[in-house]
């Protein structure tokens, strides 16, 4: 009887909740503030750095349900001139918590641009999460400064600029005054800088490379200027006409092809294969069928892992075989690793006729529940379905996940609307559980009504799977009668509403959309107008009937439009319709549902389709309760107004 109020108590969420006051900027409410309220404040002066305001909300509450985050906030706001005892205090006090470990980043970071090696070796090692680039790239520098080699940790660490800052750039400046970097190393970095547009990284490498900022900005921002002569013969000069060229390239190939082929006499072989390579990054990224060309003729150049990856998609889309295993064999190690290249490696072996070595490739993904796993698991001869049930989680096993403090902070969090603490809080209780807590933990999730804590919980496990949990099925009749009506596969819509909300109904994603289906005001207000949803207000988009309603109708549409491929209709309700239209009308020749998803030039979509689509046939095994067809499901995409037969499928 005690086990049941205690996981019905859970279940209503027994903690006190937020009022709804507003806070406004200074921390303060309108009304009688509550300790909620007052620890909202708190939380909001702290992120504006206002020690004044903290100091004063934290003396109000002594007696706070979570006092941990109180004195995180106090101590995270001055912590660039805290003493090593406070942080030490505070770190004893709260040890082995998910809040020390986030102190512990905060300070390794203080620690760092301090260069303090010696209280930076003696934290780094505690440093659970260990997530943060910037705290990597100081834990290597302080190993530089002792004279050991880390060119290569650098190497692989430093592999894409998006995330750099003072730390990394420091890191870079050491190993290249120590000679671990060479100017090999220095003009790797920059093209990186170039590639992925992070100007103030190049601004950095230009100081160390001895340049002036303003022809490295010039290069990335006006690169046409640079093209309209010769470079000059020195490395700099070079170095930057072949940057220019790519950055052009993003803009017009074509044009970047004319100035490289002008120019072509008065560059070394190995120049001219990092300008093709260079030019056919961004070819590709366009999805030009000219870029496999460009690709062949860069066979000798340094490339990044988006580039090789590119590469090999421009071989997939062509179908050249050959050419795509010229591509995986040249990627670094860890990136052939990966399942994506297991599964391409493999068909390229089958291909061949080298059919047991391909089983082998297969079978070592083929257990993995993700996109290519799948795949994998099809070219072994065997069809997606849903394991048996397991034993059900049990009161008993319930008890410890209720009484978990991680876990108690979490929902106390999530009561509050502050998802990025609940979120830490619930992951960091999850590290260390077995199979059948993160089951019970996942199940404490679902009666709290957190179905994206238990979907994300339960797909940790490996052995033991719930797919009740991993794939939930909630507001059936809903789906039902809205699927129905409009002869949709209620299996691919609740695949992505499982990738565009976790069934968090109130979610809201940072470009505005809402609900269970993510869907965006504006599209709400052109579908409800659509089918005739006369009395349609704004505010209704986050309920369950509406949303699912304007979500299914507009995802209709797009399917319809797109000739009933769910691969591209996935793309577009993600990307929007007129990219995949684009997309497809690059096509020479059909292709498989996969090799358009993997083609796909956005990274987000190409995620997003790859794992609706497999949601969708886990989904499918669940309703229908018989084995599904993953490759089936992706089908083939075909250039506009022709069929498979037409383009020789």
């Amino acid at each position: 009887m005690l086990v049941e109020k205690m996981i019905r108590c859970l279940g209503s969420l027994c903690f006190g909740l937020i009022s709804t006051l507003a806070i406004v900027p200074n921390g303060l409410a309108f009304g009688v503030i509550s300790d909620d309220d007052r620890f909202m404040a708190l939380r909001d002066a702290a992120l504006h750095e206002d020690l004044k305001a903290v100091q004063m909300h934290a003396a109000q509450l002594g007696h706070y349900a979570i006092p941990s985050y109180v004195d995180y906030y106090v101590l995270r706001t001055k912590i660039r001139s805290a003493s090593k005892e406070e942080v030490q205090t505070f770190l004893k006090k709260y040890e082995g918590s998910a809040i020390a470990d986030r102190l512990r980043n905060d300070w390794l970071l203080v620690l760092g641009a301090r260069a303090d090696w010696t209280n930076f070796d003696q934290q780094f090692p505690q440093y659970v999460v260990a997530d943060d680039t910037q705290v990597k790239c100081y834990n290597l520098l302080s190993k530089a400064v002792k004279q050991q080699r880390v060119a290569t940790e650098a190497r692989l660490l430093l592999s894409s600029s998006k995330t750099y800052s003072d730390a990394c750039s420091s890191l870079i400046a050491n190993l290249l005054e120590q000679g671990q970097f060479t100017d090999a190393d220095m003009w790797a970095q920059m093209r990186l800088a170039g590639e992925s547009s992070a100007l103030s990284h190049a601004r950095r490498l230009a100081k160390l490379l001895n340049i002036s900022e303003t022809r490295v900005v010039g290069v990335l921002e006006t690169p046409n200027t640079v093209l309209k002569k010769v470079p000059a013969n020195d490395r700099t000069s070079r170095e930057l006409f072949l940057i220019a060229l790519g950055r052009a390239a993003k803009n017009d190939p074509e044009k970047a092809v004319q100035v490289l082929q002008r120019f072509s006499a008065h560059l070394s072989s190995q120049e001219k294969a990092q300008a093709w390579a260079n030019i056919a990054l961004p070819a590709s990224q366009k999805l030009q069928s000219e870029a496999l060309t460009y690709w062949k003729h860069a066979d000798a150049a340094h490339l990044s892992h988006e580039a090789h990856q590119w590469r090999a998609r421009m071989a997939l889309r062509a179908g050249e075989w050959k050419y795509l295993k010229v591509a995986i064999d040249a990627m670094p190690v860890g990136l052939k690793n990966t399942p994506t290249w297991v599964y391409w490696s493999a068909r390229v072996l089958q291909q061949d006729g080298k059919i047991e070595e391909a089983q082998q490739l297969y079978a070592s993904i083929s257990d993995q529940m993700h996109f290519y796993g799948q795949l994998a698991l099809e070219e072994r001869g065997q069809k997606i379905g849903a394991p048996a049930l397991i034993k059900p989680i049990t009161a008993e096993e319930l008890i410890p996940m209720a009484q978990n403090p991680n876990l108690q902070r979490s929902l106390k969090f999530y009561a509050m609307n502050l998802k990025f603490e609940g979120t830490r809080e619930w992951n960091w209780a999850l590290r260390s559980m077995s199979e059948r807590e993160l089951l019970a933990a996942a199940e404490l999730a679902r009666q709290n009504e957190l179905l994206d804590r238990m979907v994300n919980t339960s797909d940790r496990t490996r052995g033991e799977l719930d797919f009740s949990q991993r794939f939930p099925t909630p507001y059936n009749e809903n789906m039902y009668k809205a699927t129905q009506a409009l002869g949709m596969d209620m299996a691919w819509v609740y695949g992505l509403i499982r990738q565009e909300s976790r069934f968090a109904n109130a979610a809201k994603s940072h470009a505005g959309a809402n609900g269970l289906m993510q869907v965006m005001p504006n599209t709400a207000k052109y579908v409800a107008k659509k089918i005739g949803l006369a009395s349609y207000v704004p505010k209704q988009i986050n309920e369950v009937d509406t949303n699912i309603a304007l979500g299914t109708n507009y995802l209709n549409m797009i399917l319809s439009d797109l000739g009933g491929s769910q691969a591209l209709a996935s793309a577009a309700y993600n990307a929007g319709p007129g990219r995949p239209r684009a997309w497809r009308a690059t096509l020479t020749r059909a292709v498989e549902g996969a090799i358009f998803a993997e083609t796909i030039p956005f990274t987000e979509t190409r995620d997003y389709v790859k794992n609706v689509l497999s949601n969708a046939t886990y989904y499918a095994a669940i309703l229908e309760k018989k084995p599904q067809s993953l490759k089936a499901r992706l089908g083939v995409v075909v250039p506009k107004g022709t069929t498979a037969n037409e383009s020789g499928m």
